[in-house]
């Protein structure tokens, strides 16, 4: 693997580069740069969590002239929460240059962000129709693009953004460099570089199988009704640091959060009905680790790069195979492993098989867990915090009071009550959530004999690019004909 002063960068970018703790380049970003850095055209095709953010944020910071007091590049991506990130990465990556990377995004204040546009960025960071809406203002114009960058390209065209990436693009001079970023390659993107793009390079970064190598998969046959009560345990006998708890719809995230907030647990929710401000401060709260457990659904969660999430657990299998290797990556990342569990109801087996024949792996089926081996998780865990403590912090000042207690108590007993005391026991406060349809594909998981044959037509829950669009909930069971018009206006 290349170092990044093998690829002949600049004394300030690698200064940069060196602050952010980056040694060793991905292969995404050793076979980019080097060809982003000649002004070539390209394609880079390679799953989220590889890098490809520096990959193309390396070239385009070398490349902007800081003294030039105009937008010079532009960064289109699909959402909020990844257009905010990319903006952080960027600048982060120009900060020694002096480069200026400004998210713009729907859901916050336009006027605020006209205000901002005045400090004149190097870079913009947008989702496509806010930025549509600063061109029709003319807030933002585009003559003097050097590089335009698409990350996430299929996830754009999925949500509806075609037409206004195809806009942009023309509005943009000819003589600019593109870099186009996807994880998937359906014919439109292959259009989109067909037109817009001059003889670019195709540089195909094969997945390295996050979900096959790097993260442990489980999963647990459920009955709905009790699914909340073995995720509760699952907490309790993981003791995760950090996680994340996937589920179907924005209600469902409510209720969870809430419900997990009444067992004792520190957890907040994302879905897209929050405020941007509210996104904001749970996953600052989440980086932190001031709250131990993000619930999400798949759209919020679409693009974020959080480190540190040792657990997600699919408290809902998700609709189609893609959501599931989204979902899973979002653990196990930078080469460290993970765990991902998924509660699946019987009715679901069809899809929990449908994903391995994907995936190409056999998800371990684990026994659901027992009250008694949640209790007995929470006693480890404080028996370890105890030796930790011991070994590690100054405990003198206590020495006094144990003696005083020990005169009076035997060392057993005094012990058992400190950790009567200490020990996180499983609450039994009830919790109701509002039942979900199960997810069923007909034809997977039944008994030979009984299958209709594998193809398309037995498979009603499709999952393929039209499908997703179609039954993917966005906004707590919208469809696919509301989810473009709520991205475009929310975007």
């Amino acid at each position: 693997m290349a170092t990044f002063i093998d690829l002949g960068l600049s004394e300030t970018v690698i200064r940069s580069i060196v602050n952010m703790g980056f040694e060793e380049t991905t292969p995404i970003q050793e076979m980019t740069i080097p060809i982003a850095l000649q002004g070539r055209d390209l394609i880079g095709q390679a799953q989220t969590g590889t890098g490809k953010t520096a990959a193309y944020g390396i070239p385009l910071t070398e490349k902007i002239a800081e003294q030039a007091e105009q937008i010079q590049g532009i960064v289109l991506a699909p959402t909020r929460e990844l257009a905010v990130q990319v903006a952080e990465e960027l600048n982060k990556i120009g900060q020694f240059k002096r480069i200026h990377a400004l998210p713009i995004y729907g859901g916050q204040s336009i006027d605020w962000q006209i205000r901002a546009l005045r400090k004149r960025p190097h870079i913009i960071v947008a989702t496509p129709g806010r930025l549509m809406d600063h061109m029709r203002r003319r807030t933002i114009r585009l003559n003097d693009i050097k590089i335009v960058v698409l990350d996430e390209a299929d996830e754009m065209l999925n949500m509806g953004f075609l037409e206004d990436i195809e806009t942009i693009l023309k509005e943009v001079p000819e003589e600019r460099q593109t870099l186009l970023f996807s994880a998937t390659m359906p014919h439109q993107i292959q259009n989109i570089a067909q037109r817009f793009m001059r003889e670019p390079e195709l540089i195909r970064i094969k997945a390295t199988g996050v979900t096959v190598s790097d993260i442990e998969q489980h999963y647990l046959e459920v009955p709905e009704k009790l699914k909340f009560d073995v995720l509760t345990r699952l907490l309790d006998i993981q003791s995760p640091d950090l996680s994340i708890v996937f589920a179907r719809t924005k209600r469902r995230v409510d209720e969870l959060s809430e419900g997990l907030n009444k067992r004792g647990y520190s957890a907040e929710g994302i879905h897209g009905d929050l405020t941007q401000s509210k996104r904001d401060s749970v996953l600052r709260q989440f980086k932190d680790g001031t709250i131990d457990v993000l619930v999400a659904t798949d759209v919020a969660a679409r693009g974020l790069d959080i480190s540190g999430v040792t657990h997600v657990f699919n408290f809902d299998i998700p609709q189609d195979t893609e959501s599931y290797v989204h979902r899973v990556g979002r653990t196990g990342r930078a080469g460290k492993t993970g765990l991902a569990i998924t509660l699946v109801t019987p009715r679901e087996m069809g899809m929990l098989r449908l994903i391995e024949s994907v995936i190409k792996r056999k998800i371990i089926r684990k026994p659901v867990p027992t009250i008694i081996e949640a209790v007995q998780g929470q006693q480890r865990l404080t028996m370890n915090e105890i030796l930790r403590v011991i070994a590690e912090e100054d405990i003198e000042k206590y020495k006094g009071i144990a003696e005083e207690l020990l005169a009076e108590n035997d060392s057993v007993t005094l012990l058992s009550a400190a950790l009567k005391i200490i020990t996180k026991e499983p609450e039994n406060v009830e919790v109701h959530l509002t039942e979900a349809a199960p997810i069923r594909v007909r034809g997977v998981g039944k008994p030979r004999g009984q299958q209709g044959g594998y193809n398309r037509k037995n498979y009603p829950q499709r999952t393929d690019t039209w499908s997703r669009r179609r039954n993917c909930d966005v906004r707590g069971g919208s469809t696919g004909a509301s989810r473009g018009k709520d991205f475009k206006k929310n975007g």
